[in-house]
């Protein structure tokens, strides 16, 4: 089977500086990674890249099947990308939000309602413009999008933040469906304790580059989470 994510000495450019500088990194379908990193490591350009929202500009990356070198926008309804800002409307409402971003990745309309309960975005929040919404809730309409839409590739980056403690294991939860169901998850993340328990595999970045990896704790039963020291996590 061929792998989801396969990027070959990626290069990717933020202006004229390349935030990606040969990224090597195959991922395949039911894996959850979790990308390490310092700040301006290259984790948010990989996944951007991997959403079609950044162009390729040396090397081979091929997402889904789709060739990003050829086209680096065909790929964006198959993926579901959670950034730091989420991508709503403001003057819509809650549900409106979600049924438009649903229907513009050609997903189906009929887990709309499922998604937000499962969410906790009931009653008068539903009809709540998104504007009146603080930053917490805002996560969580975009992760009932996610939800609704179910794409093969998740891009979670910095998904815990805002989040209080319920949807955090929430988002754990729904984590391990997705990845159970057969979708691939890539999620970059400065807190070990919430994202090692997710993760099959975690990923080192710096300089644009993958340094290295070890395993995740997905599916075992540890102890205490590892404390990180030079951008590795130990025990």
């Amino acid at each position: 089977m061929a792998p989801v994510v396969s990027l070959r000495a990626a290069v990717a450019l933020t202006g004229r500086f390349p935030a990606l500088a040969g990224a090597d990194l195959t991922v395949g379908s039911g894996e959850v990674v979790v990308l390490d990193g310092a700040n301006g490591a290259g984790k948010t350009t990989l996944l951007r890249v991997c959403a079609g929202l950044v162009p390729v500009t040396g090397g081979e990356a091929v997402v889904l099947g789709y060739d990003l070198r050829r086209s680096h926008t065909a790929v964006r309804r198959q993926v579901g990308m959670l950034g730091h800002a989420p991508a709503l409307y403001d003057d819509l409402t809650v549900l409106d939000n979600v049924r438009f971003a649903v229907r513009a990745a050609a997903g189906d309309p009929a887990r709309v309602d499922a998604a937000m309960e499962r969410l906790g975005l009931v009653g008068r929040l539903r009809r709540t413009p998104v504007v009146r919404l603080s930053a917490g809730q805002r996560r969580r309409v975009s992760l009932a999008v996610l939800v609704a839409r179910r794409p093969p590739l998740w891009l979670l980056d910095e998904p815990h933040a805002a989040l209080d403690a319920a949807t955090r294991r929430l988002l754990g939860e729904l984590v391990e469906e997705a990845a159970t169901g057969g979708a691939t998850v890539l999620l970059a993340s400065h807190e070990p304790d919430a994202a090692l328990p997710l993760a099959d595999r975690v990923v080192t970045m710096g300089g644009g580059r993958v340094l290295g990896e070890c395993d995740g704790w997905r599916g075992r039963s540890l102890g205490p989470s590892p404390r990180a020291v030079g951008g590795s996590h130990v025990a």
